[in-house]
């Protein structure tokens, strides 16, 4: 059942050698201290938090998510729900950090633990059970299983992740992973945040950073799943890409004589006389991965060495 053209993906073969090349940059780097790991984990589980609660509605903004997990406090005007959701998300990233250092192949009771705490104190009544009755997504461009095939459809895609057997590399296989749980739907609610945990599970078990959606790719993110629904992986998995390179920047900018460059906005790079491109070009490069560039809010921020590297890139297929 789980079969797949994947034929499409070639042209994203060299972002992804790159990201192994960040992943084993970090894995021989002196180990940075633990003062400054604890900070990257405090604000990569703050950012992680705000834009997955946010790409499912929730309107605290990152300023008010961060007043509600580092400092206690409610947020007048915002629901009770929006701040269990908040709380709820950080503890779910708290207990996944337990399950990646486990060495058991994963398991569907990881999956609802996960859900249980998302919708914990907000629907208790379906925290980590499968559903058990129809569900439609709005926006979406299928119809979700049959809730009598959830559980079986569940232990299959468990099954094909642990089994592997298209030797897919780790960023691929957690790729179709989300968009397949996204397709089976096993919960009534919680489900976005719920995977995006568990494929994050995935590839830090693997020695990856969580790969972080940022809000503002939303619409891309909705896209990207029902290009998937057809059977098109390509958008999704740049946008995993795009998101996994980011979090690898992060850790790579506070190893100690990080030789990679200074990551600016592009229209400081492009504004130098011997940057022969203009700002929506290279722009354009950062989004379709054939440049080292990682996205913060609105912008794109690459390195100037990386555009140089592009252009000689250029200059020797001609």
């Amino acid at each position: 059942m789980w079969e797949f053209d994947l034929s499409d993906l070639e042209e994203l073969l060299p972002q992804i050698d790159r990201l192994y090349e960040k992943k084993a940059r970090l894995e021989t780097s002196r180990p940075l201290p633990n003062s400054a790991l604890h900070r990257i984990k405090e604000d990569l589980t703050l950012e992680w938090t705000y834009n997955s609660n946010s790409i499912e509605g929730n309107t605290l903004s990152l300023k008010e998510t961060q007043m509600v997990l580092q400092e206690g406090m409610t947020v007048k005007g915002k629901s009770l729900r929006e701040h269990f959701e908040a709380y709820n998300h950080e503890k779910a990233i708290d207990y996944l950090y337990t399950l990646v250092n486990k060495n058991y192949a994963l398991r569907s009771i990881d999956i609802l633990s996960l859900h249980g705490l998302v919708l914990r104190s907000i629907e208790d009544d379906y925290a980590g059970r499968l559903r058990n009755g129809g569900v439609r997504i709005v926006g979406a461009n299928f119809t979700p299983p049959n809730a009598n095939k959830v559980s079986d459809l569940l232990d299959e895609l468990i099954g094909f992740i642990n089994d592997n057997p298209l030797g897919l590399n780790d960023i691929l296989l957690s790729t179709i992973f989300h968009h397949k749980l996204v397709w089976i739907h096993p919960f009534f609610d919680g489900n976005g945040r719920t995977v995006r945990l568990a494929m994050n599970l995935l590839l830090m078990r693997n020695g990856f950073p969580p790969a972080i959606i940022l809000k503002n790719d939303r619409k891309k993110y909705y896209e990207a799943l029902n290009q998937a629904n057809k059977g098109n992986y390509h958008k999704l998995c740049l946008l995993m890409l795009q998101a996994l390179e980011r979090s690898l920047n992060i850790y790579i900018n506070a190893l100690p004589g990080n030789t990679y460059g200074d990551y600016e906005p592009i229209s400081h790079i492009v504004s130098e006389p011997d940057v022969p491109y203009g700002q929506e070009y290279v722009s354009l490069l950062a989004r379709q991965g054939k440049i080292d560039a990682y996205k913060e809010g609105r912008d794109w921020l690459t390195t100037k060495s990386a555009v140089q590297s592009y252009i000689e890139t250029r200059k020797r297929k001609r």
